[in-house]
């Protein structure tokens, strides 16, 4: 039991605390809800901690990076039969709150049970969040730690202009909390340990050149031999 679970329990106004906490709740529930019929397609939005965040157009750099890593990341999951990859749209809902990460790689094992007409999606097992000014608190704050709590194996958050990974994983599949972050830059390559197998140097994320020569590395792996 928690420290602050102890001191609430001790409380003598417990039942009325509780009391205002799920109206509180129920408050956010039905906001959720009123979030999730409003959003629609072309709307870059998240529901977190019962506010919408909105969010502003990307930069160039932004976008780039999650084009870059995607293509590497989707070409190599499709060719070994994985799973899925997918980008900025898809609307992974937590417990609490509902996020539109950047990019996400559902295992073949979860991704064969979706549908074609699907809104609503599980905890990924591998999200990357690209950094921007106004989403970084978020991105290694809330985002990190709701991630952890709900099971997403690996979490990789993207520095698009000083141009570096930082990689958390779950030592556990049952752990609640990410290990401590390594930092990887330019020079480094960076493998990832729930996607089996994807290795790449971390300047194909940010370089066009390096990144068609990985991509062509990834294709020639899977071709069959004559």
């Amino acid at each position: 039991m928690t420290d602050w679970t102890s001191r609430l329990l001790k409380r003598p106004d417990l039942p009325e605390v509780v009391e205002r906490l799920n109206a509180l709740l129920a408050d956010e529930r039905s906001r959720r809800q009123a979030f999730r019929e409003w959003i629609t397609p072309g709307v870059k939005a998240e529901f977190i901690n019962g506010e919408v965040v909105l969010h502003s157009p990307v930069r160039r750099r932004h976008w780039k990076v999650v084009d870059l890593l995607s293509s590497l990341l989707s070409v190599y999951v499709r060719t070994k039969d994985l799973g899925v990859v997918g980008t900025e749209k898809i609307l992974v809902t937590l417990t609490r709150n509902d996020y539109e990460p950047d990019i996400v790689f559902y295992s073949k094992e979860k991704a064969d049970a979706f549908t074609d007409d699907q809104l609503l999606f599980p905890a990924p097992d591998f999200i990357v969040e690209v950094l921007s000014r106004k989403t970084a608190a978020i991105d290694q704050g809330v985002k990190k730690q709701d991630y952890a709590a709900h099971g997403v194996q690996e979490y990789w958050i993207v520095d698009p202009q000083q141009e570096w990974v930082e990689q958390y994983y779950l030592a556990l599949p049952t752990d609640k909390e990410y290990l401590p972050a390594r930092v990887y830059g330019r020079g480094d390559v960076i493998e990832s340990h729930v996607v089996s197998g994807f290795t790449i140097p971390v300047i194909a994320i940010f370089n066009d050149a390096v990144n068609l020569e990985v991509l062509r590395q990834l294709t020639a792996q899977n071709e069959p031999k004559a």
